[in-house]
Protein backbone atom coordinates (compact mmCIF):
# COMPACT_ATOMS: atom_id res chain seq x y z
CA UNK A 1 0.00 0.00 0.00
CA UNK A 2 1.45 3.41 -1.04
CA UNK A 3 1.43 5.88 1.87
CA UNK A 4 2.71 9.41 2.20
CA UNK A 5 5.21 10.26 4.89
CA UNK A 6 3.84 11.68 8.10
CA UNK A 7 2.33 15.14 7.66
CA UNK A 8 2.56 14.69 3.89
CA UNK A 9 6.04 16.08 3.22
CA UNK A 10 7.03 13.24 0.90
CA UNK A 11 5.79 13.17 -2.69
CA UNK A 12 2.61 11.24 -3.35
CA UNK A 13 -0.96 11.61 -4.42
CA UNK A 14 -3.60 13.18 -2.21
CA UNK A 15 -5.73 10.71 -0.31
CA UNK A 16 -9.41 10.82 -1.16
CA UNK A 17 -11.13 13.37 1.04
CA UNK A 18 -7.94 15.12 2.19
CA UNK A 19 -9.11 18.46 0.79
CA UNK A 20 -12.76 19.43 0.78
CA UNK A 21 -12.38 21.14 -2.57
CA UNK A 22 -11.00 17.98 -4.11
CA UNK A 23 -13.25 15.45 -2.40
CA UNK A 24 -15.76 13.68 -4.65
CA UNK A 25 -19.27 14.95 -4.17
CA UNK A 26 -20.43 11.49 -3.09
CA UNK A 27 -17.73 11.36 -0.42
CA UNK A 28 -18.71 14.81 0.86
CA UNK A 29 -22.34 13.70 1.10
CA UNK A 30 -21.30 10.55 2.94
CA UNK A 31 -19.25 12.59 5.39
CA UNK A 32 -22.11 15.01 5.98
CA UNK A 33 -24.51 12.11 6.51
CA UNK A 34 -22.10 10.61 9.03
CA UNK A 35 -22.06 13.81 11.03
CA UNK A 36 -18.97 15.48 9.57
CA UNK A 37 -18.72 19.25 9.48
CA UNK A 38 -18.84 20.43 5.86
CA UNK A 39 -19.07 24.09 6.86
CA UNK A 40 -16.66 26.41 8.63
CA UNK A 41 -15.13 24.77 11.69
CA UNK A 42 -15.83 26.33 15.07
CA UNK A 43 -12.62 27.70 16.55
CA UNK A 44 -13.43 28.58 20.16
CA UNK A 45 -9.78 29.19 21.08
CA UNK A 46 -10.44 32.00 23.56
CA UNK A 47 -13.01 30.00 25.52
CA UNK A 48 -10.78 26.93 25.59
CA UNK A 49 -7.79 28.95 26.79
CA UNK A 50 -9.94 30.51 29.52
CA UNK A 51 -11.06 27.07 30.70
CA UNK A 52 -7.54 25.62 30.95
CA UNK A 53 -6.33 24.55 34.38
CA UNK A 54 -3.03 23.17 35.66
CA UNK A 55 -2.46 20.30 38.07
CA UNK A 56 0.90 20.38 39.87
CA UNK A 57 2.47 17.00 40.59
CA UNK A 58 5.80 15.21 40.31
CA UNK A 59 5.41 15.11 36.52
CA UNK A 60 5.21 18.91 36.26
CA UNK A 61 2.35 21.31 35.55
CA UNK A 62 -0.24 19.26 33.68
CA UNK A 63 -2.59 21.34 31.54
CA UNK A 64 -6.15 20.14 31.21
CA UNK A 65 -9.68 21.32 30.47
CA UNK A 66 -12.61 19.95 32.43
CA UNK A 67 -16.32 20.36 31.85
CA UNK A 68 -19.46 18.58 32.99
CA UNK A 69 -20.26 16.37 35.94
CA UNK A 70 -20.95 12.75 36.82
CA UNK A 71 -18.86 9.77 35.67
CA UNK A 72 -15.59 10.90 34.11
CA UNK A 73 -14.52 10.64 30.47
CA UNK A 74 -10.83 11.00 29.59
CA UNK A 75 -9.95 12.42 26.14
CA UNK A 76 -6.48 11.61 24.76
CA UNK A 77 -5.27 13.65 21.80
CA UNK A 78 -2.97 12.95 18.86
CA UNK A 79 0.54 14.12 17.90
CA UNK A 80 1.36 17.06 17.61
CA UNK A 81 -2.04 18.24 18.88
CA UNK A 82 -3.37 18.87 22.38
CA UNK A 83 -6.65 18.69 24.27
CA UNK A 84 -8.13 21.40 22.05
CA UNK A 85 -8.74 18.59 19.53
CA UNK A 86 -11.71 17.46 21.62
CA UNK A 87 -13.53 20.78 22.14
CA UNK A 88 -16.45 19.85 19.89
CA UNK A 89 -16.89 16.43 21.45
CA UNK A 90 -16.72 17.92 24.94
CA UNK A 91 -19.41 20.46 24.00
CA UNK A 92 -21.70 17.59 23.08
CA UNK A 93 -20.79 15.12 25.81
CA UNK A 94 -20.41 17.31 28.91
CA UNK A 95 -24.15 16.97 29.70
CA UNK A 96 -23.51 13.23 30.22
CA UNK A 97 -19.95 13.03 31.59
CA UNK A 98 -17.33 14.91 33.52
CA UNK A 99 -15.08 15.46 30.51
CA UNK A 100 -11.34 15.80 31.16
CA UNK A 101 -8.96 16.59 28.29
CA UNK A 102 -5.29 16.82 29.37
CA UNK A 103 -2.33 17.87 27.23
CA UNK A 104 0.26 15.10 26.98
CA UNK A 105 3.71 15.82 28.35
CA UNK A 106 5.87 17.27 25.59
CA UNK A 107 2.88 18.71 23.71
CA UNK A 108 0.36 21.48 24.20
CA UNK A 109 0.45 23.64 27.32
CA UNK A 110 1.65 21.03 29.81
CA UNK A 111 5.00 21.93 31.41
CA UNK A 112 6.85 18.72 32.32
CA UNK A 113 9.23 18.73 35.27
CA UNK A 114 12.94 18.98 34.35
CA UNK A 115 14.25 15.63 33.16
CA UNK A 116 10.77 14.09 33.00
CA UNK A 117 10.33 11.41 30.32
CA UNK A 118 7.52 11.81 27.80
CA UNK A 119 7.17 8.29 26.38
CA UNK A 120 3.72 6.68 26.13
CA UNK A 121 4.52 4.69 29.29
CA UNK A 122 5.39 7.94 31.07
CA UNK A 123 2.09 9.43 29.90
CA UNK A 124 0.20 6.53 31.46
CA UNK A 125 1.88 7.15 34.80
CA UNK A 126 1.13 10.86 34.58
CA UNK A 127 -2.52 10.22 33.76
CA UNK A 128 -2.87 7.88 36.73
CA UNK A 129 -1.54 10.58 39.04
CA UNK A 130 -3.72 13.26 37.43
CA UNK A 131 -6.86 11.17 37.86
CA UNK A 132 -5.95 10.57 41.51
CA UNK A 133 -5.54 14.33 42.02
CA UNK A 134 -8.94 14.93 40.46
CA UNK A 135 -10.47 12.19 42.65
CA UNK A 136 -11.47 10.15 39.61
CA UNK A 137 -11.52 6.38 40.11
CA UNK A 138 -12.75 5.16 36.73
CA UNK A 139 -13.05 6.66 33.25
CA UNK A 140 -14.45 6.19 29.79
CA UNK A 141 -11.51 6.78 27.43
CA UNK A 142 -11.82 8.49 24.03
CA UNK A 143 -8.58 8.57 22.05
CA UNK A 144 -6.95 9.37 18.70
CA UNK A 145 -3.55 8.75 17.06
CA UNK A 146 -0.71 8.43 19.60
CA UNK A 147 -3.36 9.01 22.26
CA UNK A 148 -4.81 5.69 21.13
CA UNK A 149 -1.51 3.99 21.92
CA UNK A 150 -1.56 5.57 25.36
CA UNK A 151 -5.16 4.40 25.78
CA UNK A 152 -4.23 0.81 24.99
CA UNK A 153 -1.41 0.92 27.51
CA UNK A 154 -3.67 2.49 30.12
CA UNK A 155 -6.49 -0.02 29.66
CA UNK A 156 -4.10 -2.98 29.93
CA UNK A 157 -2.08 -1.53 32.81
CA UNK A 158 -5.06 -0.28 34.84
CA UNK A 159 -8.10 -2.23 33.59
CA UNK A 160 -9.91 -1.67 36.87
CA UNK A 161 -9.96 2.07 36.16
CA UNK A 162 -11.52 1.88 32.68
CA UNK A 163 -15.24 1.39 31.97
CA UNK A 164 -15.16 1.76 28.16
CA UNK A 165 -12.78 2.78 25.37
CA UNK A 166 -13.60 4.58 22.11
CA UNK A 167 -10.66 4.37 19.71
CA UNK A 168 -10.25 6.34 16.50
CA UNK A 169 -7.37 6.08 13.97
CA UNK A 170 -4.34 5.17 16.06
CA UNK A 171 -1.29 2.99 16.56
CA UNK A 172 -1.70 -0.77 16.85
CA UNK A 173 1.03 -3.18 17.88
CA UNK A 174 1.94 -4.35 14.33
CA UNK A 175 1.91 -0.73 13.06
CA UNK A 176 3.61 1.30 15.80
CA UNK A 177 5.18 3.54 14.89
CA UNK A 178 3.82 3.42 11.33
CA UNK A 179 6.49 3.68 8.60
CA UNK A 180 5.23 7.13 7.64
CA UNK A 181 6.47 8.49 10.98
CA UNK A 182 10.04 7.45 10.20
CA UNK A 183 11.11 10.86 8.83
CA UNK A 184 9.68 12.58 11.92
CA UNK A 185 11.69 10.33 14.22
CA UNK A 186 14.83 10.91 12.15
CA UNK A 187 14.36 14.69 12.35
CA UNK A 188 13.85 14.38 16.11
CA UNK A 189 17.13 12.48 16.42
CA UNK A 190 18.82 15.47 14.81
CA UNK A 191 17.00 17.84 17.14
CA UNK A 192 15.19 19.41 14.19
CA UNK A 193 11.63 18.09 14.27
CA UNK A 194 9.94 21.26 15.50
CA UNK A 195 11.97 23.58 13.27
CA UNK A 196 11.58 21.52 10.10
CA UNK A 197 8.06 20.12 10.50
CA UNK A 198 6.10 22.53 12.71
CA UNK A 199 7.49 26.06 12.35
CA UNK A 200 6.57 26.31 8.63
CA UNK A 201 2.91 25.67 9.54
CA UNK A 202 2.89 28.58 11.98
CA UNK A 203 4.72 30.99 9.70
CA UNK A 204 2.53 30.29 6.65
CA UNK A 205 -1.03 29.16 7.26
CA UNK A 206 -1.60 28.64 3.53
CA UNK A 207 1.24 26.12 3.63
CA UNK A 208 -0.35 24.56 6.72
CA UNK A 209 -3.55 23.96 4.74
CA UNK A 210 -1.67 22.61 1.71
CA UNK A 211 -1.03 18.90 0.99
CA UNK A 212 2.48 19.30 2.46
CA UNK A 213 1.29 20.96 5.67
CA UNK A 214 -0.17 19.64 8.89
CA UNK A 215 -3.73 20.49 7.90
CA UNK A 216 -3.63 19.24 4.33
CA UNK A 217 -2.08 15.91 5.21
CA UNK A 218 -4.00 14.96 8.35
CA UNK A 219 -7.35 16.80 8.31
CA UNK A 220 -10.32 16.11 6.08
CA UNK A 221 -11.21 19.77 5.47
CA UNK A 222 -7.99 21.78 5.99
CA UNK A 223 -9.30 24.79 4.09
CA UNK A 224 -11.89 25.27 6.80
CA UNK A 225 -9.35 25.38 9.62
CA UNK A 226 -8.90 28.77 11.31
CA UNK A 227 -5.42 30.25 11.58
CA UNK A 228 -5.81 30.20 15.35
CA UNK A 229 -6.27 26.43 15.29
CA UNK A 230 -2.76 25.88 13.98
CA UNK A 231 -1.44 28.36 16.54
CA UNK A 232 -3.28 26.61 19.38
CA UNK A 233 -1.60 23.35 18.51
CA UNK A 234 1.87 24.47 17.46
CA UNK A 235 2.76 27.77 19.15
CA UNK A 236 3.37 26.21 22.58
CA UNK A 237 5.59 23.52 21.04
CA UNK A 238 7.85 25.95 19.18
CA UNK A 239 7.86 28.70 21.84
CA UNK A 240 11.34 27.97 23.23
CA UNK A 241 14.32 25.70 22.51
CA UNK A 242 13.36 23.69 25.57
CA UNK A 243 9.83 23.11 24.26
CA UNK A 244 11.21 22.10 20.87
CA UNK A 245 13.45 19.58 22.60
CA UNK A 246 10.43 18.13 24.39
CA UNK A 247 8.67 17.66 21.06
CA UNK A 248 11.76 15.82 19.80
CA UNK A 249 11.62 13.63 22.90
CA UNK A 250 7.93 12.89 22.32
CA UNK A 251 8.68 11.74 18.76
CA UNK A 252 11.62 9.64 19.92
CA UNK A 253 9.37 8.06 22.54
CA UNK A 254 7.37 6.47 19.73
CA UNK A 255 10.27 4.10 19.04
CA UNK A 256 11.00 1.34 19.73
CA UNK A 257 7.42 0.12 19.48
CA UNK A 258 5.69 1.30 22.68
CA UNK A 259 2.92 -1.28 22.15
CA UNK A 260 5.24 -4.28 21.94
CA UNK A 261 3.68 -7.15 23.85
CA UNK A 262 0.26 -5.53 24.35
CA UNK A 263 -1.67 -7.87 22.03
CA UNK A 264 -2.16 -10.76 24.51
CA UNK A 265 -3.39 -8.29 27.12
CA UNK A 266 -5.87 -6.75 24.70
CA UNK A 267 -7.18 -10.20 23.85
CA UNK A 268 -7.87 -10.84 27.52
CA UNK A 269 -9.52 -7.46 28.04
CA UNK A 270 -13.19 -7.39 29.02
CA UNK A 271 -13.50 -3.61 28.59
CA UNK A 272 -16.15 -2.70 25.98
CA UNK A 273 -14.23 -1.04 23.15
CA UNK A 274 -15.63 0.59 20.01
CA UNK A 275 -13.56 1.63 16.95
CA UNK A 276 -14.27 4.53 14.57
CA UNK A 277 -11.93 4.77 11.58
CA UNK A 278 -11.50 7.39 8.87
CA UNK A 279 -10.70 5.85 5.49
CA UNK A 280 -8.87 8.95 4.20
CA UNK A 281 -5.99 8.40 6.65
CA UNK A 282 -2.66 7.75 4.90
CA UNK A 283 -0.59 7.40 8.08
CA UNK A 284 -1.99 4.18 9.52
CA UNK A 285 -2.61 1.05 7.49
CA UNK A 286 -6.09 0.27 6.19
CA UNK A 287 -5.87 -3.11 7.93
CA UNK A 288 -5.41 -1.58 11.40
CA UNK A 289 -9.09 -1.23 12.40
CA UNK A 290 -9.71 -4.85 11.44
CA UNK A 291 -6.74 -5.87 13.55
CA UNK A 292 -8.15 -4.04 16.56
CA UNK A 293 -11.59 -5.53 16.07
CA UNK A 294 -10.12 -9.03 15.91
CA UNK A 295 -7.71 -8.52 18.81
CA UNK A 296 -9.77 -6.71 21.43
CA UNK A 297 -11.39 -9.17 23.79
CA UNK A 298 -14.60 -7.17 24.02
CA UNK A 299 -14.72 -5.27 20.74
CA UNK A 300 -18.02 -3.60 19.92
CA UNK A 301 -17.18 -3.43 16.22
CA UNK A 302 -15.88 -0.87 13.74
CA UNK A 303 -17.55 2.12 12.13
CA UNK A 304 -15.80 3.35 8.98
CA UNK A 305 -16.09 7.05 8.05
CA UNK A 306 -15.58 7.35 4.29
CA UNK A 307 -12.96 9.93 3.32
CA UNK A 308 -12.23 11.11 6.87
CA UNK A 309 -8.58 11.80 7.62
CA UNK A 310 -6.40 11.02 10.65
CA UNK A 311 -7.48 13.88 12.92
CA UNK A 312 -11.17 13.65 12.01
CA UNK A 313 -12.43 13.69 15.65
CA UNK A 314 -12.01 17.48 15.60
CA UNK A 315 -14.08 17.76 12.41
CA UNK A 316 -16.65 15.07 13.26
CA UNK A 317 -17.69 15.81 16.86
CA UNK A 318 -21.22 14.58 16.21
CA UNK A 319 -19.86 11.16 15.24
CA UNK A 320 -17.73 11.01 18.39
CA UNK A 321 -20.66 12.06 20.56
CA UNK A 322 -23.06 9.61 18.92
CA UNK A 323 -20.74 6.64 19.29
CA UNK A 324 -19.69 7.58 22.80
CA UNK A 325 -23.27 7.84 24.01
CA UNK A 326 -24.12 4.46 22.49
CA UNK A 327 -21.09 2.91 24.14
CA UNK A 328 -21.89 4.55 27.47
CA UNK A 329 -25.57 3.69 27.27
CA UNK A 330 -26.77 7.28 27.78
Amino acid sequence: MHRRQFLGLAAGTLAAGALAACAPRAAQKAIAAAGGNTGKLDNGAAAFNAARRFASNRFGEIAYVERGSGPAALFLHGFPLNGYQWRGAIDRLSPYRRCVAPDSMGLGYTRPAPGQGVTPADQVQMLTTLLDQLHIDTVDIVANDSGGAIAQLFMTTHPERVRTVLLTNCDVEPDSPPPAVGPVIEAARRGRFADEWLVPNVVDKNFARSPKGLGGSTFTYPQRMADETFDMYLQPIIATPQRKALADAYALGLTPNPLAGVEPLLKKSTIPTRIIWGTGDTIFAASDPGYLDKTLGNSKGVRMIEGANLFFPEEFPDVIAEEARKLWGV
